[in-house]
């Protein structure tokens, strides 16, 4: 049974964005993050949609408003204005800044491609001419040696070998959160690391000597509790103290801490997704 492929379905959407959401997955192989982003802003498009358009008479809540009986004639009726209209609404409406209407732009451009090219649902495209807002290059930000350590030694508590080892790995390695916490023990071999990438590739990492010290110091802690931690998770590097893979919020909220702690600016220095 394809698991990845009912973890992809929801009988709550419209059925063309379910199969949408399956190509995305079984067919170009996605990541689970990229298709989340891909259902959130598309059922928020269809959404708008329904609500622009005045099928929506009810006062109901916005996220409430169904959308699993969008049909193919509906599609079909879609317009580039009401794309426009949609990426206005995401502006003025939800406070959406550059980078999140572009990526909207990216998921419209990229469901009406495949309605056109691949399923043949509609003769035109009308995300085609659609434009993206105009994005600005961020350089990162890094932390002075000196930032570095104050972090560093800021670190405390139950979980410190862990934290620590976190902290660490983010200074000196350039990991975007969902890498570090998709590491697994088995793919740690002398001073390389194996990780997924963005866009479900996989590359190599190369660990300095604090990256392998801080790692040598943590294992033992993490490999004792072994027993405790869920069969599916048991190769994570990383453990929540439920004893799940940590996921990203988590890490977030211990980076924070210690960014605070530290006396250091966690909108500036905080780690990207």
């Amino acid at each position: 049974m394809n698991y990845k492929l009912l973890n992809v379905f929801d009988p709550t959407l419209p059925g063309c964005l379910n199969d949408f959401l399956t190509y995305l997955s079984t067919i170009k192989g996605k990541s689970q993050n990229t298709i989340t982003g891909y259902k959130w802003d598309l059922s928020m498009f269809f959404r708008f949609l329904k609500l622009y358009k005045g099928y929506i008479k009810e006062d109901i809540n916005f996220e409430e408003i169904p959308i699993d009986d969008i049909d193919d004639e509906f599609i079909k009726k879609i317009k580039l204005s009401d794309l426009y209209a949609f990426i206005s609404f995401a502006e003025n409406y939800r406070n959406n800044g550059n980078y999140a209407r572009a990526r909207k732009v990216a998921s419209l451009k990229s469901f009406f491609k495949y309605l056109h090219g691949k399923t043949k649902l509609i003769e035109d495209n009308p995300a085609s001419e659609l434009e993206a807002p105009k994005i600005n290059k961020r350089n990162p930000v890094y932390l002075t040696l000196e930032e570095s350590k104050l972090l560093l030694s800021s670190i405390d508590g139950e979980n410190k070998e862990r934290d620590c080892c976190i902290i660490t790995l983010f200074l000196n390695c350039g990991l975007r959160l969902s890498e570090l916490c998709s590491i697994n023990i088995s793919k740690i071999k002398e001073d390389t690391l194996t990780i997924i990438g963005k866009g479900n590739k996989e590359r190599t990492v190369y660990l300095n000597s604090a990256c392998l010290k801080t790692i040598h110091s943590y294992l033992p802690f993490r490999l004792s509790k072994n027993d405790k931690v869920y069969e599916k998770d048991r190769d994570a590097l990383f453990i929540s103290r439920n004893n799940r893979r940590i996921n990203k919020r988590s890490v977030e909220l211990l980076v924070k801490k210690y960014i605070s702690k530290a006396g250091l600016d966690y909108q500036k220095y905080s780690p990207t997704n």
